[in-house]
């Protein structure tokens, strides 16, 4: 492979950098699921809501448009709730 001027051929860096990738898709959700007291374990409160349908509700959009869940039944739905100070 032909280096480009000094630096580290082309496919070097694609190669370490599909591996640093490859490392963080497979590190991520291991490094996420474990705590230092072991696997994260939900409460029992919100295990029994595991495979259950969400409970109904509505949201007033910012155009006063109202917007209720059962709207959007069999289509996938994110939920972003956030807040900052």
């Amino acid at each position: 492979m032909k280096n480009i001027r000094g630096g580290v051929g082309v496919g070097r860096s694609l190669v370490s950098c599909l591996i640093v990738a490859g490392l963080l898709w497979v590190g991520v959700p291991v490094a996420l699921a474990q705590s230092p007291s072991g696997p994260v374990r939900l409460p029992p409160g919100l295990v029994k809501m595991v495979d259950k349908p969400a409970p109904d509700f509505s949201l007033t959009l910012f155009s006063g448009e109202k917007v209720e869940l059962k709207d959007f039944r069999g289509k996938v739905v994110v939920l972003n709730f956030w807040h900052s100070a």
